[in-house]
């Protein structure tokens, strides 16, 4: 898919701009973010547009930038449905993931339940207990010689495997 350019970004400006006044309102923004799939509420939507209640089509162009790129604001706000049914599916399987590792059920992993999982598995061999402390530390941010949920999250999520 390719990205929208600032011609196209002129385009559905007009049409949204029915009357031709060269502004658009809130109701149209909440319109095009709903039919595209974005999640916002009036009131957040609101915030951004500021008290005016309208964009030209210089303050539009902006407009877009911040809700594609996320930035000056939190990216959770604008997330359409299938981003967040996805998150949420990612998030089930990571914590079954990490009760198949966290095999005494305390809410940590230790090197030693994840070299006896990673065993299990046929992944490594009982002699690597070493290996199993340097993974831990890699990803252990607290540095307590275990991994909790977030920890472990962070390690599957951005390894580069």
């Amino acid at each position: 898919m390719c990205p929208i350019n600032a011609s196209n970004l002129h385009r559905i400006f007009d049409k949204l701009d029915r009357d031709g006044d060269g502004f658009v309102g809130v109701d149209e923004l909440m319109w095009l973010l709903e039919t595209i799939g974005v999640q916002t509420s009036l009131d957040e939507l609101e915030l951004l547009v500021g008290k005016k209640g309208f964009l030209d089509s210089i303050d539009f162009l902006l407009f877009h930038d911040i809700v594609i790129s996320g930035e000056n604001m939190d990216e959770k706000k604008f997330r359409t449905k299938e981003q967040e049914e996805e998150d949420k599916h990612m998030e089930k399987d990571l914590v079954q993931a990490f009760e198949v590792f966290d095999l005494n059920g305390d809410g940590f992993i230790s090197s030693e339940e994840l070299q006896s999982a990673l065993c299990k598995l046929g992944l490594l061999d009982e002699q690597c207990g070493k290996d199993c402390k340097s993974m831990i530390n890699v990803y252990d941010t607290n540095s307590d010689g275990k991994l909790d949920f977030e920890e472990f999250k962070n390690m599957m999520l951005h390894s580069d495997s």
